[in-house]
């Protein structure tokens, strides 16, 4: 098919930059500016139901830096993302009005304490616009300002599901609290998230037990290690995992660890045994229905990366989460 002069016109006539619509003219996925899953790219929330946010911030890693430029390669690799999700038939794009929001501005970048309130600003004026947040990181100290942001600072504490290998419930680390492995333990100090309400899936760090497991098994959060998660399987995990987050409102965190190394090499701790793609992605879908205010993938490290797998199985992901939230 010849593209008229009319179609161009029109492309260069509108002030909304969108990857997708110029694919839709040409065909290919792998033309134009990218964007997440070729949605289309705004700075306004208007008409827009579901936003998602690049956090290129890795200030809180311990080890192997590089999922700063975690947002960039989702991007990239999300451009091979279908309109439907051929497992269940939802249509997304169809359901919801998703844009591509940019990234966070930061000022300073190397400062938590500047940084994370930073995060924490854009994600209150994406809520607060009535759009929900999605978030795309970084590493997954960015869990604990999204989450203060959708709980207005704890006046309306959520329920949490948390696909990790790791707890994240860990203390002050080299001198400071705001790291990769304290959001959820900070998220209960501060009264953001319901710990008895909380779930973990396929926990298997090499961690200080009195660290991490001891700490969110005594502050109440069910915690499923990896080797329950594969005796029962993925489907009673979800069961297990909606009986704990209830009719509550639930944040959905998914560290792309929680994969084996296999299916995500480029992530800064990579943890051997881990969740397929495939138990990930049923594991994901059967989450339907539960009424989502947020959520996040994060620790996408493209300098560990091969061949873009774990950036491509990440923005898979991402769109089983948009098929959740637009349900």
């Amino acid at each position: 098919m010849t593209v008229s002069k009319e179609q161009i016109a029109a492309f260069y006539s509108t002030d909304t930059l969108a990857g997708d619509r110029m694919a839709g003219i040409d065909g290919l996925r792998h033309t134009g500016i990218a964007t997440f899953m070729r949605c289309p790219h705004r700075t306004a929330l208007k008409d827009v139901d579901i936003g998602i946010l690049g956090v290129p911030y890795d200030g809180g890693l311990t080890t192997r830096t590089g999922a700063r430029h975690g947002p960039r390669e989702v991007r990239n690799q999300s451009s091979l993302i279908r309109r439907i999700n051929v497992a269940t038939g939802a249509r997304p794009f169809e359901a919801a009005r998703i844009a591509d929001l940019g990234d966070v501005a930061f000022t300073e970048v190397f400062s938590p304490a500047t940084a994370l309130p930073e995060i924490e600003a854009h994600v209150r004026a994406i809520t607060q616009g009535g759009v929900l947040p999605l978030l795309v990181g970084g590493d997954h100290s960015i869990s604990y300002p999204s989450l203060r942001a959708v709980t207005e600072n704890g006046a309306k504490p959520c329920a949490l599901i948390h696909v990790d290998s790791h707890t994240d419930t860990w203390p002050v680390f080299q001198g400071s609290k705001f790291h990769h492995g304290s959001p959820f333990r900070l998220a209960v100090e501060d009264g953001l998230i319901d710990p008895k309400r909380t779930v973990q899936i396929g926990i298997r760090g090499g961690q200080n037990i009195t660290d991490g497991l001891d700490y969110s098994r005594d502050s109440g959060m069910r915690v499923m290690m990896i080797e329950e998660f594969d005796d029962v399987g993925w489907k009673q995990a979800a069961a297990v995992a909606r009986e704990v987050v209830g009719n509550e409102p639930v944040y959905l965190s998914f560290d792309i660890d929680a994969l084996d190394p296999v299916f995500a090499p480029g992530t800064g701790t990579p943890e051997p045994g881990g969740i397929t793609m495939r138990e990930a992605q049923r594991f994901l879908r059967e989450l339907q229905g539960l009424e989502f205010v947020g959520g996040d993938i994060v620790e996408v490290s493209p300098p560990f990366d091969s061949a873009g797998v774990t950036a491509l199985n990440a923005a898979t992901l991402l769109f089983e989460m948009l098929c959740l939230m637009t349900d």
